[in-house]
């Protein structure tokens, strides 16, 4: 407690003495009279160095170093574009003109002109330089009707090389008038250095005189100096730490990502191959919602990838020719089914003024309308989900493609659209929370938009709905321009490298044929995993992928393929070719990351329009006149022929009759070994052995036009799992029964030889 004493020092207030008071008002009108005579020359010293600087011409000369800089870099391309043992690299010389052009373009601003214009030198160097633009701006500038060629180059290279000695004179005179110029500002600053080191003097003294009185304070700012700077260090630190961390948590979720997916695609292939066995209705729905919840974790793994490539910089595009309606195609296939589950209306539109081709990264694009299409579905309960593409363009009036995803769910507040494209963002609300999700989904599609030279704006009110629009840069590819472009981003018109995953021989042989009739190379695997290493280890251009198969089906092997790291292998284009043609199947496929479906038989007209929707026009011939009617499966409708005439009309499209003959001969021949194999799965009780067979010869059956094996062997797969085996035996010794019915079937139209047929029985 305060003695009476302290409470009146602490009450009562202090004055300093008078004579303290008087001396410290003195110093702080010499301190005044001292700054203020410091203004005065200050000014004076401004006054004299700005009208040193006005007339210096330090950036005219750094623009003239650069732009000789480019000039000479300039002419070692145009030297390697005359090399006639390299290829002409068009881009490669345009980029570089480019730049040295809008160096000379910068000699034409008020800095670089003063100079220039008070050398005669500089302005015929100008002069010819300019001229040398003009000629060569006819197939090098922005506006450029054609691109430059060889005789261009020649014929340009002497003027390049005029422009060698002016370029460097000019410089060389850049770099005396700089030097001259430094020494005159040098003296000019000597002089004001020694009236202000008299001034300093003066004020040293009075600061002096004040230091003794601030001493205190200065102790005080001292403490608190160090205390700021250890705090300083400590953020640093740990600004350093968290950018370590962040690094370290990007490469580890690439890493783990990765390393998960590996034995992630081992249970989806198990899921795929368990859906093929005899399950009760139980144990199916069981099924369905593990690989549910197993495409729901392949899509949470997918975006950590793409987080952490896009963090790290990693991410890359690969913009290519993409016909834009058959995309949004693609995109309403897959969101239909999601809509329809919900009730709800799916409108998928073009603006007519929307070009039909445009240069894009067609897997980008579609991952970001996906994501813009299913958060509209999820969070709508009524009403109608509305995608519309139209033409638009931005604020520096450049055309744009807008992609607006209209929905009548439950909308947003201004509080959670600010929040929206934040990372890990779910409004906590319930109407939101309850959907899950990893969060990442929105912020993924923003950067990838945002790489692309778009962005992603939305407009919603709670109650009413959300508006997202996806606007990008989009060029469109027209007429000649489309080939030229897929001619540079594509495998090119004449031949395609073509991997084909088929296990059946039978079938091997017969797209071996249609492919070499369509002028295209192929590489065979004869099962999943080989597929997998085949397109890991090698390039092609597309991969035909038959989806049951021994070691990994080609659902699992499509996904393993997408998970490849490089992305010039995990993106190559995926055809599904399958004997199934339900619904179901094609969906799972789209699902898997496949590009295009194709069912068995496999005719010359399908194939062909398959890979005309995936490359243009221009890789294969036309079909031949009659090839493109579609056969219908055999199995359903009725009892089908032994021979199916339209289909062997089709396979002898593609093939001559002497290489036809020794297929079906083999075929045949394999049957005895086929009836075997199948009775042996009857006798052991193995319904997936059972499937897995008759699935093999019916796509066999089906390509050779045998209609009537094709239909016992689709009867055989269907009721696997479900027929008695009394009747599954009785569809086998049909099976066995029609092999020599064919035989003499096809030995009738003079498609086995006598020999054959007689040596077969």
């Amino acid at each position: 407690m305060a003695s009476a004493d302290d409470r009146g020092a602490l009450g009562a207030p202090t004055r300093p003495p008078g004579p303290r008071l008087s001396w410290l008002g003195l110093v702080a009108f010499g301190l005044m009279a001292a700054l203020l005579a410091a203004a005065l020359v200050q000014t004076r010293q401004f006054t004299l160095l700005r009208h040193a600087l006005q007339s210096g011409d330090d950036y005219a000369v750094l623009t003239i170093y650069q732009t000789e800089t480019e000039y000479l870099r300039l002419r070692e391309q145009w030297r390697m574009a005359r090399d006639a043992g390299r290829p002409l690299d068009a881009q490669a010389l345009r980029e570089r003109y480019e730049i040295w052009v809008s160096h000379v373009d910068m000699l034409h601003a008020p800095g670089p002109q003063r100079l220039i214009h008070d050398d005669p030198d500089y302005r015929r160097t100008l002069a010819a330089v300019d001229a040398f633009v003009a000629g060569a701006d006819g197939a090098l500038g922005r506006d450029a009707a054609a691109a430059p060629t060889r005789a261009f180059v020649d014929t340009l290279w002497p003027a390049l090389l005029a422009l060698d000695a002016p370029m460097h004179r000019m410089a060389r005179g850049a770099a005396q008038h700089v030097a001259q110029e430094l020494e005159e500002r040098a003296q000019t600053v000597r002089a004001q250095n020694q009236l202000g080191l008299g001034l300093t003097v003066f004020l040293s003294v009075l600061t002096l005189a004040f230091a003794a009185t601030a001493l205190r304070q200065v102790r005080q700012l001292r403490e608190r100096r160090v205390a700021l700077e250890e705090l300083a260090a400590n953020l640093r630190q740990a600004r350093r730490d968290a950018e370590a961390a962040s690094e370290a948590k990007s490469a580890f979720l690439a890493n783990m990502s990765h390393e998960i997916r590996t034995p992630f695609h081992g249970l989806m292939g198990m899921l795929s191959l368990l859906r093929g066995t005899g399950l009760s209705p139980r144990q199916g729905e069981y099924l369905r919602t593990a690989t549910e919840s197993a495409d729901h974790l392949l899509a949470i793994l997918n975006d950590l990838l793409d987080m952490s490539q896009l963090e790290s910089g990693r991410m890359t595009l690969n913009p290519a020719p993409v016909a834009l309606r058959e995309l949004l195609r693609d995109v309403e296939a897959l969101m239909r089914p999601q809509a329809l589950a919900k009730a709800l209306a799916l409108h998928i539109d073009a603006d007519p003024a929307v070009p039909e081709r445009v240069l894009a990264d067609a897997t980008r694009l579609k991952q970001i309308v996906f994501n813009l299409l299913s958060n509209a579905i999820k969070f709508s309960d009524r009403g109608a989900v509305v995608l519309d593409v139209r033409p638009g363009s931005d604020e520096a009036g450049r055309a744009m493609l807008d992609f607006a995803v209209t929905d009548t769910g439950i909308g947003m507040d201004a509080a959670t659209q600010d929040r929206l494209f934040s990372r890990f963002m779910q409004a906590d609300s319930s109407p939101l929370r309850r959907h899950g999700g990893a969060g990442l989904g929105l912020e993924i599609s923003r950067n990838l938009a945002r790489l692309m030279g778009g962005d992603i704006a939305v407009r919603s009110r709670p109650g009413e709905g959300s508006c997202f629009t996806l606007r990008l840069p989009l060029l469109a590819v027209p007429g000649t321009a489309a080939a030229a472009a897929d001619a540079a981003a594509g495998p090119g018109p004449r031949s395609l490298r073509v991997l084909v995953a088929e296990d059946h021989a039978v079938n091997r042989q017969y797209l071996a044929a249609l492919l070499d009739n369509l002028g295209h190379q192929a590489h065979f695997t004869v099962n999943g995993q080989e597929a997998v290493q085949a397109a890991q280890q090698g390039r092609f251009d597309v991969v035909l992928m038959d989806l049951h198969m021994p070691v990994l089906d080609g659902i699992a092997a499509t996904r393993a393929i997408r998970a490849l790291a490089d992305p010039a292998h995990s993106t190559v284009p995926i055809v599904a070719l399958t004997a199934d043609a339900f619904e179901e199947t094609r969906e799972r496929c789209l699902v898997a990351g496949m590009n295009d479906f194709l069912t068995k038989p496999v005719s010359p007209a399908k194939l062909a329009t398959s890979l005309r929707r995936l490359f243009g026009g221009a890789v294969e011939p036309e079909p031949p006149p009659g090839a493109s009617a579609s056969l219908p499966p055999p199995g359903r409708g009725g009892a089908q022929p032994l021979v199916d005439d339209s289909a062997i009309a089709m396979a002898l499209q593609v093939m001559p009759p002497e290489r036809l003959r020794p297929m079906l001969q083999a075929f045949l021949d394999q049957g005895p070994e086929t009836v075997q194999r199948l009775r042996t799965a009857v006798r052991d009780g193995q319904p997936l052995d059972l499937r897995v067979n008759a699935h093999a010869v019916k796509g066999a059956a089906l390509n050779l036009g045998l209609a009537a094996l094709a239909a016992t062997a689709e009867a055989l797969q269907d009721g696997a799992a479900h027929l008695p085996a009394h009747e599954i035996a009785r569809l086998v010794q049909r099976y066995e029964e029609q092999l020599g019915q064919t035989r003499r079937a096809l030995q009738a139209r003079g498609l086995l030889g006598a020999v054959e047929a007689g040596l077969t029985g």
